[in-house]
C-alpha cells in the first residue's frame, strides 16, 4: 500500500551506492590468499578503519597500527593515498534508480561512515552521482557514525526534513534500527530489486 508520507531519501553510500571490501585494494599487492586472508582478518581490521571513520586522521591510525606490525608497515601505509581502490563499481541497478528518483524530482541525502580525509577525493571521482544529492552528511566531518541517534537527527536538522517523511536505506541491520528509533521509513537494502519494490510500494517510484 501507498504511503503518500514518503517524500524524501536518504542512502547509505558504502554496500549500497557503491560496492566496498578492502580486499579489492590488498589483492593487488598481497599474492597469497592466505597472507591476504590473515593481514585483512588481523592488521586493516573493521575496528581499525572504523576510527577514520568516527573522525581521526589515517596519520595517527597508521602510525599507531605499524608500531604494532612494523613488518606490514609498507602496506598498512598504502590505505591511505590508495584507499580509493578498496570502492568498487556502483552497486548492480543503483545507478539507474537513483536516475529515476532523481527525474521525479524525490529529494535525494546520504548518511555515510566515511573518512572526512577521504570522501573529498572520492565524492570528486564520482560526480555523476552524487551532483544529483542535495547533501552528504559524512561521519568523519561530524565525529558523529551511525547507528548513534545524533548523526540522523543532525542530517534532519541540516536538511529540513520530517523524520516520518524520510526512507533511510542502508545495508546494515544495526544502522537502520537506529534509524527507525528516530523516526525514519528505515529500510535494510539486500538488493536493487526488493528495494525497488519498497519504493513503489511507498509511491517514490512508477512499478
Amino acid at each position: 500500500m501507498a504511503n503518500p508520507h514518503a517524500t524524501a531519501v536518504i542512502f547509505d553510500v558504502g554496500r549500497v551506492l557503491y560496492d566496498w571490501d578492502p580486499r579489492f585494494l590488498y589483492e593487488r599487492l598481497i599474492d597469497d590468499d592466505r597472507a591476504l586472508d590473515a593481514f585483512l582478518r588481523e592488521v586493516v581490521t573493521s575496528d581499525w578503519h572504523f576510527q577514520h571513520d568516527a573522525g581521526r586522521d589515517f596519520a595517527h591510525t597508521s602510525a599507531e597500527l605499524t608500531m604494532l606490525h612494523p613488518h606490514h608497515a609498507e602496506l598498512i601505509a598504502a590505505w591511505g593515498p590508495r584507499f580509493l581502490e578498496s570502492i568498487g563499481d556502483p552497486v548492480p541497478g543503483m545507478h539507474a534508480l537513483v536516475d529515476e528518483l532523481a527525474a521525479r524530482g524525490v529529494p535525494l541525502y546520504a548518511i555515510t561512515n566515511f573518512s572526512h580525509e577521504f570522501w573529498p577525493p572520492f565524492r570528486a571521482r564520482e560526480a555523476a552521482m552524487f551532483d544529483r544529492f542535495r547533501g552528504v552528511v559524512v561521519s568523519g566531518d561530524e565525529k558523529l557514525v551511525k547507528p548513534d541517534p545524533a548523526i540522523y537527527r543532525l542530517a534532519l536538522d541540516r536538511f529540513g526534513l520530517a523524520a516520518g517523511e524520510t526512507v533511510f536505506i542502508d545495508d546494515n541491520a544495526a544502522n537502520v534500527e537506529g534509524a527507525r528509533a528516530v523516526g525514519l521509513i528505515a529500510l535494510h537494502f539486500t538488493g536493487e530489486p526488493t528495494l525497488r519494490r519498497e519504493l513503489v510500494e511507498l509511491g517514490l517510484l512508477d512499478a
